[in-house]
């Protein structure tokens, strides 16, 4: 008797593949009409984050946002115009061209959408009566709304990679913290039961483009490939 495979559990929605509420209790995004200056009240370490974050009290409350390197407690950041240095809020067309920036907004108002990975940070590459260029960490260049918002710097937590994973428990608890599926097992090497790939005398591994409306069971393989074989 054949049972669930792995994509079919994981559709199905129960804890096992579901991440915790706990790891993203924390929400970090700019509030509206941000101006003035916060002041940096307490760094806090989220499991869903691979940067640490910072929480910010500023004349209407508190926000989240990750935390720069070299923040420390109790330092202030400036929001708005004014002088730009490690951790200032500004919006794209008043930060000066060749600045670090990270936490970027996808369009004005969403709360900070790109470059939000530990280590990471983009350029502002240069600025045109359309939008800010900003030479983002895959080396390409990403046209943004003047009026979005970003914070000046670059993003705390550069060594995460750095530092080797020394026992398979381990990165069985990072994945975990975030509902990722590890160990991932090949479905060349899987029995006939267990999925559509499996089974078959030696390691042949199969090419298999499925339909687009194929139930989570058959929907293995090439998922909407756009094409397939060799290249002429």
């Amino acid at each position: 008797m054949g049972k669930r495979i792995i994509v079919q559990a994981r559709g199905h929605g129960s804890g096992t593949y579901r991440v915790r509420v706990k790891a993203f209790r924390i929400r970090s995004k700019y509030p509206a009409n941000l101006s003035g200056e916060g002041i940096v009240i307490k760094m806090l370490n989220s499991p869903g984050h691979t940067a640490p974050l910072a929480k910010i009290k500023y004349e209407k409350g508190v926000f989240y946002m990750p935390a720069f390197k070299g923040m420390v407690e109790g330092q202030k950041i400036n929001f708005g115009v004014g002088d730009v240095g490690p951790g200032s809020i500004m919006r794209l067309k008043d930060i000066p061209v060749n600045t670090s920036v990270y936490n970027v907004e996808s369009r004005p108002g969403d709360g900070g959408i790109f470059i939000r990975s530990g280590g990471s940070s983009g350029i502002i590459n240069r600025i045109s009566e359309t939008g800010v260029f900003v030479l983002m960490p895959s080396k390409k260049e990403k046209e943004f709304h003047p009026k979005c918002m970003a914070t000046v710097g670059v993003i705390a937590g550069a060594g995460r990679l750095e530092k080797p994973i020394m026992k398979a428990g381990k990165i069985y608890h990072m994945k975990k913290a975030k509902g990722k599926l590890w160990p991932r097992t090949s479905a060349v090497k899987m029995n006939v039961v267990d999925h559509p790939f499996g089974s078959g005398r030696g390691k042949n591994p199969k090419s298999k483009v499925p339909k687009r409306n194929a139930p989570p069971g058959r929907k293995v393989g090439l998922l909407r490939a756009r094409r397939t074989g060799h290249v002429k």
